[in-house]
């Protein structure tokens, strides 16, 4: 695997694994239903510190948004990129044909909080459109390509991709 400045990385036999098992359509169903609720307790209790999917090759953060419906704070775990000092995720909701809770909360109200290290970063989320997508869209693609199935099985739905700037 080739980073972002083009140093050539070993993948870890776990990371290549979790790819491998990524597109497979009983991973994405016992996952969606799993992984979240899980990685939320074990996120909150290690701030942020312990992530399931969270390996060297594949960096997860907590991401919490108000929700647009009960504006409760709303936690959700996310594999993420960096871009300069920014986040970008994306909402694949594991391929189903509706948008995730989360990026709707981020659409109503881009204010939110990424928690990572145990810090908790305030941030504003911008919605990735036009020329600006694509490069990131790739990116995403060689850290996690189960993201070419999930887009397949989304039916036409186009994957939200945000970018968390953090805010002082």
């Amino acid at each position: 695997m080739t980073d972002q400045n083009g140093h050539t990385r070993r993948v870890s036999a776990l990371t290549r694994l979790a790819r491998w098992l990524g597109p497979k359509p009983w991973f994405a169903a016992v996952g969606r239903v799993v992984l979240p609720p899980v990685d939320r307790l074990t996120g909150k209790l290690t701030k942020g510190r312990f992530i399931s999917m969270r390996m060297r090759e594949l960096p997860a953060l907590l991401l919490t948004t108000t929700g647009r419906k009960s504006g409760q704070p709303r936690a959700t775990p996310l594999l993420y990129t960096r871009d300069g000092d920014g986040f970008v995720v994306i909402g694949s909701n594991w391929g189903q044909r509706h948008h995730p809770d989360w990026s709707s909360n981020l659409v109503a109200n881009p204010r939110a909080t990424v928690t990572l290290g145990g810090q908790n970063i305030p941030v504003l989320a911008r919605l990735i459109t036009g020329s600006e997508r694509e490069p990131l869209w790739e990116e995403l693609l060689t850290m996690w390509p189960a993201y070419a199935t999930y887009t397949e099985r989304a039916g036409g739905r186009t994957l939200r991709l945000f970018r968390l700037e953090p805010t002082d």
